[in-house]
């Protein structure tokens, strides 16, 4: 939590996240255009968010695009805010749900976690038909090379596919980006979104960062917030555990 308290401290790092809550997924020139100083000096304040999980990038080809991650902030608000003026404050938690709301045509989701693994072995537990399985309750079916199609297929032996699409980039074990589109919706070019998932390796650990785009409309939005978070820790805790949580975290009632 130290290195967010310093993050926030500074002013020029506070606007920069206003301008990411105003329109989320910003290149390095658009976030200087608002802001009286140097490309270098925005770029030392920017590492200051990354390195306190406030912000996440993503390459977009030769662009790198900034995100606004409320996760710390929503940490905040439950140690020190929600014990003791949940009723009053709820400032911090505004912001979370406005960041996660400021979206351009179609909603995106960003969610970044740090997984104490390697690269290949979180490539695997995304890509490998039984490690999906066991903590997604589906499991991830193809030859996961581009430009082939994918299936995320129940585990109850029905052989039925949730969810299809194709496979647009597949880079072991740094980044692989699909479609995601349901079976019955096949075909119709709106109704596809995108995920991508990039993977990088940071000292003994590896950074995962899961860019759901694309997105139909808010109440899809509101699925995926709560989905990704739930999928990712049970993913988290089978690589760093060796084991699955107790219970599905996506049957967990909501707080």
């Amino acid at each position: 939590m130290d290195k967010v308290f310093k993050a926030l401290a500074d002013d020029t790092r506070r606007r920069l996240l206003d301008r990411l809550h105003e329109d989320n997924g910003l290149t390095l020139g658009e976030l200087c255009a608002r802001i009286d100083m140097t490309r270098q000096s925005v770029t030392q304040h920017l590492a200051v968010l990354e390195a306190a999980n406030l912000v996440s990038t993503v390459r977009r080809g030769r662009e790198k695009l900034h995100y606004l991650n409320p996760v710390p902030l929503h940490e905040i608000q439950e140690r020190w805010i929600d014990k003791f003026e949940r009723p009053r404050l709820r400032v911090l938690g505004a912001m979370k749900r406005r960041a996660e709301e400021a979206m351009t045509d179609k909603p995106t989701f960003v969610y970044v976690t740090y997984i104490e693994s390697t690269p290949e072995k979180v490539w695997d537990a995304l890509t490998d038909a039984d490690l999906t399985a066991a903590y997604w309750g589906h499991s991830n079916v193809s030859d996961w090379r581009a430009g082939s199609r994918w299936e995320h297929v129940r585990t109850d032996g029905s052989g039925i596919a949730d969810v299809v699409g194709t496979v647009v980039e597949s880079e072991r074990p740094s980044r692989l980006v699909t479609t995601w589109v349901a079976p019955d919706e096949e075909g119709h070019e709106d109704k596809y979104s995108r995920v991508t998932f990039d993977i990088q390796q940071h000292a003994e650990i590896v950074r995962l960062t899961v860019t759901h785009e694309d997105l139909p409309d808010e109440g899809a939005h509101a699925d995926v917030s709560s989905g990704w978070p739930a999928v990712l820790s049970n993913l988290k805790s089978l690589l760093e555990t060796g084991h699955v949580l107790p219970q599905e975290p996506w049957l967990m009632p909501a707080r």
